[in-house]
């Protein structure tokens, strides 16, 4: 009676949480069950038989109620079966876009423009309803995504051939509803590829309105790469002020591609000081911008490390490299033998793995005296 009470207890608190910690807690029994048949093999542990019947039971109702509430994989094979489904759903949603698009623009021309605007309003709506319906019975949630990446594409083309129909000025303000409907979608239907085209979405939005604000066309904000900085910084400290706990990946999401937008444009600047509105010596702005990708790289691997987020961690040490080889193909790709730089190269990555592997032991060190 207290086991089944236990898996009730479990389960209504895994209910409460999401597809992604579900599947967490599903490995970590995998992983617990193979951990204790090496434990009872080296005789470090032996359960009695009462104890490992408690023990097996709990867990088997602990999976039958996750698999009833969730589409979880439970098995290495079902995980790579998973795999495939996703490819197939977002290759699917592609397809259906395009095919959507071209179907537009086929017979376009043989309705008047009052039935053009009812089709370009209704088929995103119509699409939106039936994504809706259709994540009440698709627990998997792999045609719900597909459903939800094809009405995207759909209330893309709406807008654009609103504006097309009409003959309104292009305007980054139409990529304000473009990134409203994709969080909409990806928040509603917990969809991290619709996030992440919103938030693309955004970026351009918020880079474009910086160039405007510095006196320039929307459309050619790409050439000041400093406009993609505020909304890089924005980005990464979004998920600081809101919880995404029941949104997983998302937190990953916005800090990777906030930090992708600052650290792309500092690399750029570092090595083309022209495309920046600083007036000063295209050296000293290059030379500012190489110090500033330093510092700002290796503030994300501290940064990660402290926090526990391996996405920032990694980004950080990715751009670290590329600015420590690209001042060494400034420095010496021109004054030394092609073998000599090359052997320089390879050396510091050397050092590099060593000072890793050295925070490594640290980190490894400081986990294990806080385990209890």
């Amino acid at each position: 009676m207290r086991t089944e009470t236990s898996i009730q207890e479990s389960c209504m608190g895994v209910n409460k949480a999401t597809k992604t910690e579900a599947q967490q807690r599903v490995d970590q029994i995998g992983i617990f069950r193979q951990e204790l048949v090496r434990l009872e093999a080296d005789a470090v542990l032996a359960l009695d038989e009462e104890q490992r019947r408690a023990v097996a039971s709990y867990h088997d109702g602990l999976l039958t109620g996750l698999a009833r509430d969730f589409d979880i994989d439970r098995s290495h094979q079902a995980k790579q079966l998973s795999l495939g489904m996703r490819i197939a759903s977002f290759l699917g949603a592609v397809a259906l876009a395009a095919s959507a698009f071209f179907v537009f623009y086929q017979f376009w021309g043989l309705f008047d423009t009052g039935a053009q605007v009812a089709i370009l309003i209704a088929a995103p709506l119509i699409l939106f309803v039936a994504t809706l319906l259709v994540e009440r019975r698709d627990p998997s949630g792999y045609f719900v995504k597909l459903f939800a990446m094809v009405a995207f594409a759909c209330f893309v083309l709406n807008i654009t051939m609103l504006g097309a129909i009409f003959n309104i000025t292009p305007t980054d303000k139409a990529l304000l509803p473009w990134a409203a409907f994709a969080f909409l979608l990806a928040y509603t239907l917990d969809v991290r590829l619709l996030l992440a085209a919103g938030i693309l979405c955004l970026i351009a939005f918020l880079s474009a309105r910086t160039g405007t604000w510095g006196g320039m066309y929307w459309l050619n904000f790409g050439y000041r790469p400093e406009n993609f900085l505020p909304a890089g910084v924005l980005l990464f400290a979004f998920p600081w002020g809101l919880n995404h706990r029941h949104f997983g990946g998302f937190a990953v999401i916005y800090r990777v591609f906030g930090l992708l937008t600052v650290l792309l444009p500092v690399l750029v600047l570092s090595n083309w000081g022209e495309g920046s509105y600083l007036l000063f010596d295209t050296d000293f702005i290059e030379g500012g911008y190489q110090l500033a990708g330093f510092l700002l790289s290796a503030g994300a691997i501290w940064l990660g490390i402290h926090r526990g987020w391996a996405d920032t961690a990694n980004t950080g040490n990715v751009f670290f490299v590329i600015f420590l080889y690209t001042k060494f193909f400034d420095w010496w790709w021109e004054i030394m033998p092609k073998y000599l730089f090359f052997l320089i190269v390879g050396l510091s990555a050397l050092l590099l793995l060593m000072i890793f592997m050295r925070l490594r032991g640290a980190s490894n060190v400081a986990g294990g005296e806080g385990a209890p």
